[in-house]
């Protein structure tokens, strides 16, 4: 299987970069304002890698739970075939700090692309193991799963985007509608593993976090790829991706609260690109259309970062901030209870 998988991705890989050159894709931008760690205006708690961690935590039980519920058709705690036989870790919720919340929403896909599918078992096998990692990595410390939304929170979010039919969008819909739900997660991911970074006080820990960060990067690239493939010329679901970019602008730039960005490449605006084309020569021949994937500073090619408080406007739609306030405990869309981290939360 693992040799099927891996060939039918290169072969979209390949094929993709092919057709980059020859059609490319629609211009797509999206405008973030975000901060660093360092200057993170928002962020003003003091957080030790404790907190940073369940941080992470909290958004690494969302996301195992998207895509085990779309490969699998079951949350991370409960077992069924095709979980066990992908090899996907069961969690175990209790023994968790506070009271596990449930998951609402959410189904198994009907893939009719194997290598989407194929994307779509394996990440999900990874970021269970992700949440595993840092249960072990926490230990007694380690916070209970949050309530979690995977139903309207879409529909809410497809709706803000301006995405055509979105207040019945979902991403268990198609294929297609699963590679956008993707794509609303793992950019975010990776700043805020980037953001967080600078913060951690142990080489252990920030190994830890960086070693995440670089899978959780893999996966923005695949999904990137993969849209990209199946919409070359950015008409449907490639043009999704900067209705996305420009609410997650939005939503992340409530978290400056005002303040003007400093000069910093991680205050650059923009911040965030969807799947944007550029002219490139090639041998000396004329200008060709190719489509930029990577989404990282186009001077220095760093990824960008973000802080908790722009993370926590993304993942609760706004609820992070009201006005010039940072809300506490942020909650709404994806997390409507809040992120589970005490009775603080976080900022």
């Amino acid at each position: 299987m693992a040799n099927q998988e891996t060939q039918l991705l290169d072969e979209i890989i390949v094929t993709s970069r092919r057709k980059m050159l020859s059609l490319g894709a629609a211009s797509l931008a999206g405008l973030v304002l975000s901060a660093s760690a360092p200057e993170a205006k928002a962020a003003t708690a003091a957080y030790s890698d404790t907190d940073i961690l369940n941080f992470a935590l909290n958004l690494e039980y969302l996301e195992a739970n998207f895509y085990y519920l779309a490969a699998f058709g079951t949350t991370i705690d409960k077992a069924n075939a095709a979980s066990m036989a992908a090899g996907a870790p069961l969690i175990t919720l209790s023994g968790t700090v506070g009271t596990p919340g449930t998951v609402s929403g959410g189904s198994l896909v009907p893939f009719t692309t194997i290598p989407v599918a194929s994307y779509a078992i394996e990440t999900a096998v990874e970021e269970g193991k992700h949440v595993q990692l840092l249960l072990s990595a926490l230990t007694t410390s380690a916070v209970a799963q949050p309530a979690i939304n995977l139903g309207t929170s879409f529909q809410t979010l497809a709706t803000a985007a301006k995405i055509p039919g979105g207040s019945a969008f979902s991403p268990y819909a198609s294929d297609a509608a699963f590679l956008i739900g993707a794509y609303v997660f793992e950019d975010v991911g990776v700043t805020a593993y980037h953001g967080a970074a600078s913060l951690l006080t142990s080489s252990k820990n920030l190994t830890t976090a960086a070693g995440i960060l670089a899978v959780e990067a893999y996966h923005a690239g695949l999904v990137r790829t993969t849209i990209n493939y199946l919409d070359p010329a950015g008409t449907s679901i490639a043009g999704y991706t900067n209705l996305i970019s420009t609410l997650r602008a939005s939503l992340s730039q409530a978290g400056l609260l005002g303040v003007a960005p400093s000069a910093s490449q991680y205050d650059n605006n923009p911040d965030d690109y969807g799947l944007a084309t550029f002219s490139v020569a090639l041998g000396g021949a004329g200008n060709v259309t190719a489509t930029r994937i990577t989404d990282a500073d186009p001077t220095d090619v760093v990824a960008f970062a973000r802080n908790t408080t722009q993370v926590l406007n993304i993942v609760t739609g706004g609820g992070a901030v009201n006005g010039t306030t940072v809300v506490s405990p942020a909650k709404g869309v994806f997390f409507p209870a809040g992120m589970n981290a005490g009775p603080n939360g976080f900022k």
